[in-house]
């Protein structure tokens, strides 16, 4: 049996900006979408201050929190030195289209 649930069209996350999942296991998750839309999901809080990283700005493959500028690597939710910590990632993959996420 597969974990995969759909998500949404691609479209419906714009360039440079995420979209939030609820779920009730893992609480709010975002998924973004890159310039070269590459998504990728990961626990929607700051491993700093729980900063909503869906309000962030995402660049390359990393994501700036809103509240202090720490940078998250968006494939493995790891802080960019000199900060430490990380945020859960989450398996996503895009299909024609639409984008899937495993939780």
């Amino acid at each position: 049996m597969s974990d995969w649930k759909k998500i949404c069209p691609l479209t419906d996350i714009p360039q440079l900006g995420s979209r939030v999942v609820k779920s009730e296991k893992h609480g709010d998750i975002a998924i973004f979408r890159t310039s070269d839309d590459e998504v990728f999901a990961v626990h929607d809080k700051c491993p700093h201050k729980q900063g909503p990283l869906s309000q962030g700005i995402v660049h390359g493959k990393q994501v700036t929190c809103p509240l202090h500028s720490w940078k998250i690597e968006l494939e493995t939710g790891n802080a960019v030195a000199p900060d430490i910590g990380c945020t859960k990632p989450f398996a996503v993959k895009l299909e024609d289209g639409v984008v899937f996420l495993s939780v």
